[in-house]
């Protein structure tokens, strides 16, 4: 592989003007923006490496983009990405354009960069790398590439259900990764799931006068008295029958946090958040067995009232509150958002409203997987160092329905850093980390035919 990793650094200019291709093209999907011309791209970029390409479509959903290269062996990686974005505001707060995919002090800033354009290009790299020096593909490679990720995949299950044969696989490249605050690549075996709903309170027709505060039920102290049942002060969710299918951490998944845990400082990313302690003053490996392996319960905003500056002595018409919980194995989204319906009917508030955003149930990946062992074995060679494999991600993705599903192993591994800043003004990623996730790529490929 001397050879092929020589021809990419050679070709350094040119992937990352390849990532700047892309990045430019804006794909809000939250907004409708710039998805139908960035799914075009993606499959001119995908045809330009030599994919067979086709752009599927279902009513109101974003376009699937499909590209195949055909390999020489049996065995077949799928690679999953997605090419829509989050929104870039508050535009203020970015240094360049969010579109702009300015190269800064050996970075590539915009948005998308890190999630997850960075990856889906340098994937594209090394198959146009591979393809180039030794003339062949070892394995065949499926891209599938979704516009409605950031916004829940939305449709991904109908594609999955309409094209099936197009998601089989023998392993997948996940979209995630990167590498830690001690330069350290993480791989990632699993996501969590997710229910995402909105809690509506509602009163009177109207917003009236605060002085009826005294005859006219308040939606806002509703809201607020529903909520208060759904958690303790003790972290525990309390919604009944929360945690009845919440497996537990195996003995092989312990040691394993634990050898994550001695690699790393428990203080950094508590400096990094402005913090002085963890919630219940976990460390070590009990903070990385909550955090990977327990169900969350989230509020994720509040709307009721006047909120602007100066006073406004009002009592509003109805409260509303962002919710969400991540989920664990063998958890399942509609499972809990019945249970959070019939929680607020046991305790006297079957007069919320529960609207239901969108959900993914959780997935994982064996540690002795096939797919898990090549993708380990050579990030040490490309990075020089042993990675730390994760059994979980504590973040959500669609892996249930691209993998579980088909009983497709998965591994996420990708080019971001701590200071990517993922969803955040001024998204980014280092060239060098992008350039090396390129032959790490390559050298997934070539050996992931030969085992």
């Amino acid at each position: 592989m001397k050879s092929v990793f020589a021809y990419i650094d050679r070709h350094a200019q040119s992937y990352i003007a390849a990532l700047q291709r892309l990045v430019r093209q804006p794909s809000i999907s939250a907004q409708g923006v710039g998805i139908e011309a960035c799914a075009a791209l993606v499959a001119e970029m995908l045809r330009e490496i030599g994919a067979q390409v086709r752009v599927l479509h279902l009513p109101g959903a974003a376009p699937l983009v499909y590209g195949e290269v055909r390999g020489m062996s049996q065995k077949t990686l799928l690679i999953y990405e997605h090419y829509d974005v989050q929104p870039p505001e508050p535009l203020e707060e970015w240094i360049c354009d969010p579109f702009g995919a300015e190269v800064r002090d050996g970075k590539i800033y915009g948005r998308g960069a890190a999630d997850t354009k960075g990856n889906l290009v340098a994937r594209m790299c090394a198959v146009q790398a591979l393809r180039e020096v030794t003339g062949r593909m070892p394995v065949t490679v499926k891209f599938l590439v979704e516009g409605e990720e950031e916004i829940g995949s939305t449709h991904l299950r109908q594609y999955a259900e309409a094209y099936p044969t197009l998601f089989e696989a023998d392993g997948c490249l996940w979209e995630s990764g990167g590498k830690d605050h001690q330069e350290i690549p993480n791989l990632y075996l699993g996501v969590k799931g997710i229910a995402y709903v909105e809690l509506e309170a509602r009163g009177a027709v109207r917003d009236l006068h605060s002085s009826l505060g005294t005859i006219v039920p308040n939606p806002a102290w509703r809201l607020v008295w529903a909520l208060a049942t759904l958690k303790g002060q003790d972290e525990r969710i309390l919604i009944e029958g929360f945690y009845d299918d919440v497996a537990e951490p195996t003995p092989e998944d312990v040691a394993q946090l634990a050898r994550i845990a001695a690699t790393r400082d428990d203080e950094v990313l508590l400096r990094d958040l402005g913090l002085d302690r963890y919630l219940l003053g976990l460390r070590g490996v009990e903070l990385l067995k909550r955090h990977l392996f327990q169900p969350t319960c989230t509020i994720c905003g509040l709307a009721s009232g006047y909120a602007g500056p100066g006073s406004k002595t009002v009592l509003p018409k109805v409260a509303r509150a962002k919710v969400d919980f991540r989920l664990v194995p063998n958890q399942r989204a509609q499972d809990v958002v019945a249970k959070l319906r019939a929680h607020l009917v046991r305790h006297g508030f079957g007069d919320i409203r529960v609207t239901d955003l969108g959900s993914e149930d959780p997935a994982r990946t064996p540690m002795d997987a096939e797919i898990v062992r090549v993708v380990a074995t050579t990030a040490q060679e490309v990075y020089g160092c042993e990675p730390l494999i994760f059994p979980m991600m504590a973040a959500t993705g669609p892996m249930d329905v691209v993998c579980g599903r088909f009983g497709t192993p998965a591994v996420g591994t990708g080019v971001g850093y701590p200071g990517a800043n993922v969803h955040a003004p001024n998204e980014n990623i280092r060239i060098q980390d992008y350039l090396e996730g390129i032959k790490h790529i390559a050298l997934i490929l070539e050996r992931y035919a030969q085992v």
